[in-house]
């Protein structure tokens, strides 16, 4: 089987809300997360604005790859995330948001945390006690530290551990 590289993260956890809330108005809307249709690949992709190959990533057998989208709005894709699952967590190869929830002119905040607390939430349901872990870019371990609790583990190997993981499920998936 090919070795794939490692993909040092760089996304922003620009907040930590309910579901995810519109910049401008601050309205909050519903969320679901489901696996990335086959169907799906024609707008997640470079000519589309966004960064990585999710066709590349999609066909890869380790992995499970994942679509955030508003309930009222199921068509636009908000974000995506590549989870491989391991023998005792789940390990997060890559996530993106969405180009128009990007930069300083997005148009939600809160779908990256959305993603990650997903991960963590499925990690409690494999019986892996909400163990997640990414390689981070150096500038932004700092950053999940703080804004995911996530606890850095040399290198550039960041670990979402049971509490922070329960802490991020309580905030999304909630009733």
């Amino acid at each position: 089987m090919k070795k794939t590289a490692i993909k040092y993260l760089d996304f922003e956890v620009d907040k930590l809300t309910r579901s995810i809330e519109n910049v401008k108005t601050g309205d909050s809307f519903a969320t679901a997360v489901s696996l990335l249709l086959k169907d799906d690949l024609k707008y997640v992709n470079k000519k589309n604005g966004w960064k990585f190959n999710w066709k590349d990533e999609w066909r890869l057998n380790d992995r499970e790859v994942y679509k955030l989208i508003i309930e009222s709005s199921p068509e636009i894709i908000q974000a995506v995330v590549s989870l491989r699952i391991e023998e005792n967590f789940v390990y997060m190869p890559l996530i993106e948001s969405a180009p128009f929830n990007r930069g300083k002119d997005k148009v939600y905040l809160g779908a990256p945390g959305n993603l990650v607390a997903f991960a963590c939430r499925l990690s409690f349901q494999r019986g892996f006690s909400g163990f997640v872990s990414f390689h981070a870019k150096t500038a932004l371990i700092d950053h999940y530290t703080k804004s995911l609790g996530a606890v850095h583990h040399g290198g550039q190997l960041m670990v979402i551990d049971s509490m922070a993981a329960g802490m991020l499920v309580e905030k999304y998936f909630k009733s």
